[in-house]
C-alpha cells in the first residue's frame, strides 16, 4: 500500500487536537483571572506563554523518547525501561495521584450539577445516584477507546466554545485599555505575585496522560501526534487569553480583592461582572456550559488514567481486560466521592508538586536517556538542548513555587 493511501486512512489531526484542548480547558479556567489578579494582565500573559511553550515541549520530548518503541507504548513502560524501576514507581505514584484526584474532583463536582438537571427533567435522583450515572456513562465511552472519546470531546468542546463566546464575547467589545493595563491611579507592583501564578499555568496545560493513547490512535505517526499537541494546546491558549482579556479589561484590579474575599469562585466573579453581561438566560447558559466543561475534562483525564493503568498492569485490549481497567479507573474515585465528598481539598495541594514530576521533569529525563541509549554517537541539536533546558528549568521553578507556597513565603494578593 502506498504512503498516500496509508495517510489517507489515518485519523485527522483535528480529533487529537480536540482531545488535548478538551482535556486542559475545564471549568477551572474561570478562576484564572482571580489567581492572576496580583500579577495582572501583562505578567500573567507572559507566564501563560512560557508555560504553554514548556508544557508543549515536554509533550514533544515524550514523543521523541517514544519513537524508539512500538506505537501505544505507555508511560509506565517507557519510564521503567529507560529510567529504571525506582523512577517508574515515582512516576506511577505521581500519575495515579494527580489523575485520580482530578477524577475524584470531577465526580464530586458533577453530582450537584447533574442532579439538578435530572430533577428538572423529571427524574428524581439523589446526588449520589447522579454521580454514579455520570461515571457509568463516561466510563462506557472511555472503555470503547480513543476514537469514541475524541468524537464526544469534539462535540463538548465546540459547544463549550460556542457558549463561551455567547456568554462573554460581548465583554471584548467593552474592554477598556487603561483598565486592562491598570494604568489609572497609583503605580502598582506585579512581579512579586508572578511565581505564585506559575503552578496554575502548569495545571492549565496538563494533557500528558493522553499522549500514549494518541500515539496508538495515529499508529505511531509522530508528526500527526505532534501537530495534535500543537493545535490543541494553542487553541487552549487562545481561549485562556480571550477569558483574561474579557475579564481584566472590564474589571479594575482594585475590585479583585473583594472577589477573592467572597471565595474567588465563578459566582463571585459573575457577580462582579453582572453590569457587563446580558441578564437574560445567563444562569441557564452557565448551567449548560458547566455540563460541557465538566464532561469534557472528565473524559480527557480519565482516558489518560485508563491508558496508564492498562500499561502499568500490562492488560490487553480484549473486552474483559478493558472492563477490568475501567473498574480500576472509575470505582476508587467514585467510592471516595460517595464516602468522603470533602477529602479533595486536603489532597489537591500536593497535585501541583506531583504533576511537575510526571508532566514536566520525567519527559525531559526520558528524552535524554533515549538519546543516550539508542543514538549514542549522535550529537544533540542546539534546539533540542534549548528545549530540554527550558523544560527542566520550568519544572524547577514550579517546584520552588510549591515549596515557597507551602512555607507561606509567597505574597498573596488580597
Amino acid at each position: 500500500m502506498s504512503d498516500s493511501a496509508i495517510s489517507a486512512r489515518r485519523p485527522s489531526v483535528w480529533w487529537g487536537a480536540m482531545i488535548i484542548c478538551g482535556t486542559v480547558v475545564g471549568a477551572g479556567m474561570f478562576t484564572l483571572p482571580v489567581v492572576m489578579a496580583g500579577a495582572w494582565f501583562g505578567w500573567s500573559v507572559l507566564a501563560l506563554l512560557g508555560s504553554w511553550a514548556s508544557m508543549l515541549f515536554s509533550g514533544l520530548l515524550f514523543l521523541k523518547a517514544a519513537r524508539y518503541y512500538k506505537p501505544g507504548t505507555g508511560y509506565d513502560t517507557l519510564t521503567r525501561d529507560l529510567l529504571g524501576a525506582r523512577w517508574a514507581t515515582i512516576n506511577a505514584i505521581s500519575i495515579l495521584f494527580v489523575l485520580g484526584i482530578l477524577t475524584y474532583a470531577y465526580i464530586s463536582a458533577s453530582g450537584p450539577v447533574y442532579q439538578h438537571s435530572l430533577n428538572l427533567a423529571g427524574l428524581s435522583v439523589t446526588q449520589g445516584e447522579a454521580k454514579i450515572l455520570l461515571t457509568c456513562c463516561v466510563g462506557a465511552v472511555v472503555c470503547l477507546g480513543t476514537k469514541e472519546v475524541s468524537r464526544l470531546m469534539t462535540i463538548c468542546l465546540l459547544a463549550k466554545i460556542a457558549l463561551l463566546v455567547i456568554l462573554f464575547g460581548g465583554l471584548l467589545l467593552q474592554v477598556k485599555l487603561p483598565v486592562l493595563l491598570n494604568s489609572e491611579g497609583t503605580s502598582a507592583t506585579y512581579w512579586p505575585y508572578v511565581l505564585a501564578v506559575v503552578p496554575f499555568c502548569l495545571a492549565s496545560f496538563g494533557y500528558h496522560g493522553n499522549i500514549a493513547g494518541l500515539n496508538q490512535y495515529y499508529a505511531g505517526d509522530r508528526k500527526q501526534v505532534g501537530k495534535a499537541l500543537l493545535f490543541g494546546t494553542s487553541l487552549a491558549l487562545v481561549i485562556y487569553l480571550f477569558w483574561l482579556t474579557a475579564t481584566m479589561g472590564n474589571l479594575p484590579r482594585a475590585e479583585f480583592p473583594a472577589i477573592i474575599a467572597k471565595g474567588g469562585d465563578i459566582e463571585a466573579l459573575l457577580e462582579a461582572l453582572h453590569n457587563h453581561l446580558p441578564a437574560g438566560g445567563l444562569q441557564l447558559l452557565m448551567n449548560v456550559f458547566s455540563h460541557f466543561a465538566v464532561l469534557c475534562s472528565f473524559l480527557g483525564v480519565t482516558s489518560g488514567l485508563f491508558d496508564f493503568i492498562a500499561d502499568r498492569l500490562k492488560l490487553g485490549r480484549s473486552l474483559p481486560q478493558r472492563l477490568k481497567v475501567c473498574a480500576l479507573t472509575f470505582l476508587p474515585p467514585l467510592l471516595a466521592s460517595l464516602w468522603f465528598p470533602d477529602g479533595f481539598l486536603a489532597a489537591i495541594g500536593y497535585a501541583g508538586l506531583l504533576a511537575t514530576v510526571w508532566a514536566v521533569l520525567i519527559p525531559a529525563f526520558l528524552a535524554i536517556k533515549a538519546r543516550q541509549r539508542f543514538s549514542p554517537g549522535v550529537a544533540r541539536s542546539r534546539w533540542e538542548k534549548i528545549i530540554i533546558v527550558t523544560v527542566i528549568a520550568f519544572g524547577t521553578v514550579n517546584l520552588a513555587a510549591w515549596l515557597l507556597n507551602k512555607a507561606s513565603l509567597l505574597p498573596l494578593y488580597q
